[in-house]
């Protein structure tokens, strides 16, 4: 076998076993479809091992190792530094409320949190929430314009008091890739903590939480080919000094299970350590022929073809809304993978954007309308009275034919 250079989607789409089905889905960022890998770990754990976790005797042990491995492998697949570091828990709402609770009984009313008008719900609730503490919370909004972040309106907002600022790695709307590297050395500087929603992220490009420097770090495993959980990251100097949220005699000290109430998902996290042996089983297949590199390497390597790959389906798309003269393409209108995901949301002049998905729905293609809870996004561009956005949430294992028949299916609509 020589080296690939381009995605094989034939090879793709076969560790994907919803894909047999005859039906087109591109409401990814809704929730993609599940990794064969995933589902069998998910039947052999119930299957051998469905016991309770901490007993001495065998198959507890058996088990309690083999959550344990999964886990390291997440650190690993994220670079975090050590596997406490990684907080499993049923949703990243759930784990960044969690978050929220713990990390706000360090502040004093006055306190400052930056959040923005990008996010999804998930991501803004939980600080909004604690205004009732007296917290005071301060909104950076996106360049109208651009649609853009504009990193002089966060230094105009930061202040001596700013605790954390807190946004999106990219839009759930947009697909927007924010530079979270750039925004976590200003908000450093400023002396206040960083935290990141990587839902909308993570299924596209690797995530390196070291790199980024970021303090949290937080995404969901069923918008990245997994079940449905999620996962938090947190530097450990940080989540040691969070207080617990567990149960009374669960201290401080126990991280991250103080993080955990009512423990996690035994099953749904042995089944995690299959998405980074995914990518790694990419690259042995489009680079059979140099396989001595680290695991790392080798998740880059492969979200690099992902990257290229995901960048023809957006200019195919893009490029095709561009020319439609009714059309409003919300975001960057070029495809550029440096820039965006292939999250494509647009509206239309004349027709509602309800409308347009359920006349969509007849070609047993899945696409989406509405706010996707990013309703601050949909408030301030004033795209409530078109029913919120018509959204196109491309993965890696969607083709360019998919897309040419969801071009077809538009043409007769649009």
């Amino acid at each position: 076998m020589t080296t690939q250079t381009k995605l094989d989607i034939n090879f793709i789409r076969q560790q994907f076993p919803a894909l047999k089905r005859d039906f087109i889905f591109m409401d990814n960022a809704g929730g993609s479809q599940v990794l064969d890998s995933v589902i069998n770990r998910i039947s052999d754990y119930l299957s051998t091992t469905n016991v309770q976790l901490g007993a001495t005797y065998a198959v507890s042990q058996e088990s309690g190792k083999r959550v344990d491995e999964a886990t390291e492998k997440v650190a690993q697949y994220i670079n975090a530094s050590r596997k406490e570091e990684v907080v499993v828990g049923p949703s990243t709402t759930m784990l960044l409320r969690i978050l929220s609770l713990t990390l706000s009984e360090q502040w004093v009313a006055g306190d400052e949190i930056i959040v923005s008008n990008s996010d999804h719900e998930a991501n803004v609730s939980c600080w909004m929430d604690l205004r009732k503490k007296g917290i005071v919370v301060k909104i950076w909004k996106l360049n109208p314009e651009t649609m853009r972040f504009d990193l002089n309106d966060l230094q105009d907002i930061l202040s001596p008091r700013t605790k954390l600022v807190t946004l999106v790695h990219a839009s759930n709307i947009l697909g927007t890739i924010n530079p979270i590297q750039e925004i976590a050395k200003k908000v450093h500087q400023a002396g206040a903590l960083i935290c990141v929603d990587g839902v909308a992220f993570a299924p596209h490009r690797p995530v390196d939480v070291q790199a980024l420097n970021v303090d949290f770090y937080a995404f969901s495993t069923y918008k990245a080919y997994g079940p449905h959980q999620a996962i938090l990251y947190g530097k450990y100097s940080l989540l040691k000094k969070l207080e617990s949220f567990n149960h009374y005699f669960i201290g401080k000290e126990e991280v991250p299970y103080k993080l955990q109430p009512g423990n996690f998902n035994f099953e749904l996290t042995y089944s995690l350590g299959a998405i980074p042996e995914y990518f790694e089983t990419v690259y042995n297949y489009h680079f059979p022929d140099n396989k001595e590199v680290s695991i790392n390497e080798k998740r880059n390597k492969s979200f690099e073809l992902i990257a290229n790959h995901e960048e023809e389906l957006a200019a195919l798309l893009l490029g095709y809304l561009a020319d439609k003269k009714q059309v409003r393409i919300i975001g960057e209108t070029k495809a550029d993978k440096s820039k965006r995901v292939p999250t494509i949301s647009f509206v239309h002049k004349s027709i509602k954007s309800s409308a347009i998905v359920r006349k969509v729905d007849k070609f047993n293609i899945g696409i989406r309308y509405g706010d996707f809870y990013a309703k601050k996004i949909i408030e301030d561009f004033n795209l409530v009275e078109k029913d919120g956005v018509v959204r196109v949430s491309l993965v890696h294992y969607n083709t360019l034919d998919e897309v040419r028949k969801l071009i077809s299916a538009f043409e007769t609509i649009l």
